[in-house]
């Protein structure tokens, strides 16, 4: 028995692969209620019938030493100290988007749901990108015969805005801030930001609602939320558009975590796609890309039971 868990900011998720390469008894926790990852893991793993000899680990961090720190939650943890803690022959410690990149060859039209562009080219570079509690970005590229997932903290790029709005808001995050990244609009902070932001630009005193809250008001007609919302997808557009064209992204931009996959009905009656599209000389290149929302609940397991040997 192998254990698999896909660690974000906010939950987390956790499975074992049994002898058979099978992905088994998955389960998902709410980090709030856990002082640790470790003392996470043991709790799942108190439920397994056996103990794992081998760990495939998606985090929402920058994977660079031993020490592992997670920025949105504020854990840390040594690769080392836990593979012993948990008894293990092997831990292997990926970013989480690198998992979901690992993943992206094996996911079939049954995991996705297409928004627009042409044909996937087989062979080629995929991007994935994706708000939830942060912006996670990661490619996976043909290597010879093989794949090569390159991973990066592409959601902490600057973001100056395309349309006037978009850098009026992107000005006044600055202003908050002092650096305006596509993660202070992409991610579930980064929507109430955009609500915000738009509130103080016209003139409106507004309390600083929740994530959720700015979703169920647009999903009622809210003028202001459906607003922030759509620049949200507008802005998801322009990103991802960069992204394709910076890796050469013609096997298909991927949208995953915890935001997009609900809302798919306003996704495709946003600015999104367009905004994708809208790069000058470049749309032709781009309108041939497909854009897909991954519906699959946990794409990191597809990466992680890849890199523990199963395929």
């Amino acid at each position: 028995m192998n254990l698999i868990a896909d660690i974000g900011a906010t939950q987390s998720r956790c499975a074992v692969i049994d002898g058979d390469g099978r992905i088994q008894a998955a389960e998902v926790f709410q980090n709030r209620h856990f002082d640790s990852l470790q003392e996470l893991l043991r709790g799942y793993l108190r439920q397994c019938p056996d103990c794992p000899g081998s760990a495939a680990l998606a985090v929402a961090a920058p994977i660079l030493e031993d020490d592992v720190s997670m920025p949105n939650l504020g854990w840390r943890f040594s690769q080392g100290s836990l593979m012993g803690e948990l008894d293990l022959r092997e831990l292997v410690v990926v970013n989480d988007f690198a998992a979901v990149a690992w993943g992206l060859p094996a996911l079939t039209a049954a995991d996705l749901h297409k928004v627009g562009g042409g044909a996937a080219v087989a062979g080629t570079a995929m991007a994935t990108l994706g708000p939830g509690s942060g912006l996670g970005v990661a490619t996976v590229a043909p290597c010879g015969d093989q794949w090569a997932v390159v991973e990066g903290e592409g959601g902490n790029i600057t973001f100056t805005g395309v349309t006037p709005e978009q850098q009026a808001v992107s000005d006044r995050i600055r202003a908050q801030h002092g650096h305006c990244s596509a993660e202070s609009l992409l991610s579930g902070p980064g929507l109430v930001n955009v609500y915000m932001a738009l509130a103080a630009l016209q003139g409106r005193n507004a309390d600083r609602p929740s994530p959720a809250q700015v979703s169920r008001a647009a999903a009622d007609g809210e003028a202001l939320a459906c607003e922030a919302r759509d620049m949200f997808f507008e802005v998801l557009g322009a990103v991802a558009g960069n992204l394709a064209l910076t890796v050469g992204a013609r096997g298909g931009v991927f949208i995953a975590g915890g935001i997009v996959p609900r809302l798919l009905e306003p996704l495709e009656r946003s600015g999104f796609r367009e905004c994708f599209e809208a790069k000058g000389r470049y749309r032709y290149y781009l309108e041939a890309i497909p854009t897909y929302v991954i519906t699959e609940p946990y794409p990191a397991f597809r990466g992680l039971r890849r890199l523990l040997g199963y395929g």
